[in-house]
């Protein structure tokens, strides 16, 4: 599983700005969407490359061989 990473920087005007990386297509927003409405109200948001990637299916198929 690739390493996810959410990044926070506090301005010096009280904003907060986050950033998501290694979470492809819009899982990023169901992973943080807690935490931005415990920190209030989201003013703007950009999407970054990876938010356009198709998310990979984790699961592999058995060969009825092994079995």
């Amino acid at each position: 599983m690739p390493q996810r990473t959410i990044r926070f920087r506090i301005r010096q005007d009280g904003l907060v700005e986050e950033s998501v990386e290694g979470v492809s297509g819009e899982s990023c927003h169901e992973l943080t969407k807690n935490l931005e409405e415990a920190l209030g109200s989201v003013q703007k948001s950009d999407s970054t490359a990876e938010a356009y990637k198709r998310p990979q299916n984790q699961s592999q198929r058995i060969p009825a061989e092994l079995i």
